[in-house]
């Protein structure tokens, strides 16, 4: 089971004062029990665990990504300067996987499988047993639809106005946190249902 999905930013490698990794968007689909904490569990204090569990992993995946990008000797600026009207070619972003072990940040071990296009980053944080092919599909596939659909890249998206269209696509790729196995056909069979009911 997929346990979080979030969109965050991605800083250059050599950029030190261009500000903070920021997760932009972040769907949590089970909520972490704690049971050897004394102290009572308030929903508020459940909220800001699970902002700080999401923060360290995106911080994570930025440090992952920002070294791939110095490995493979392509800079972040060479990926940016694409415009936001040519398709993105997802098959050459960074992408990876790595596991976290129990208490860092998760109480239960997990494994992350994470992909940066140009200046976002798309990240599930998984159950330890996941199948990582069926979550990196399944990770592409939501990346490709988010940026087709809500055109993400461009100057002007703003992330938080389009929640509900977030919330709409995992609604059907990812329900309640599931990876599914999916053929063309279904996959296009639910693209052209999303084209009809959001306006351009």
């Amino acid at each position: 089971m997929v346990h979080a999905f979030l969109i965050h930013n991605l800083r250059a490698p050599q950029a030190q004062d261009t500000g903070l990794c920021r997760v932009l968007y972040s769907c949590v689909f089970g909520a972490e029990n704690s049971p050897d904490d004394p102290r009572p569990h308030g929903a508020e204090r459940d909220r800001l665990l699970r902002k700080e569990q999401i923060l360290a992993v995106a911080r994570q995946v930025e440090s992952m990504c920002q070294l791939q990008q110095q490995a493979s000797g392509r800079t972040s600026v060479d990926l940016q300067l694409q415009s936001s009207d040519e398709p993105v070619p997802l098959h050459e972003a960074p992408h990876g996987a790595f596991r976290l072990a129990a208490g860092d940040p998760f109480q239960e071990p997990r494994t992350v499988v994470w992909l940066g296009v140009l200046s976002l980053g798309f990240v599930l944080v998984l159950d330890a047993h996941e199948n990582l092919l069926l979550a990196e599909s399944t990770l592409r596939l939501l990346a490709r639809l988010l940026l087709d659909h809500l055109r993400l890249l461009t100057p002007s998206t703003n992330l938080l106005l389009r929640a509900d269209r977030i919330e709409g696509i995992l609604a059907r790729f990812l329900p309640h946190g599931q990876l599914l196995f999916l053929n063309d056909q279904f996959v296009q069979g639910l693209e052209k249902e999303l084209s009809a009911s959001w306006p351009r």
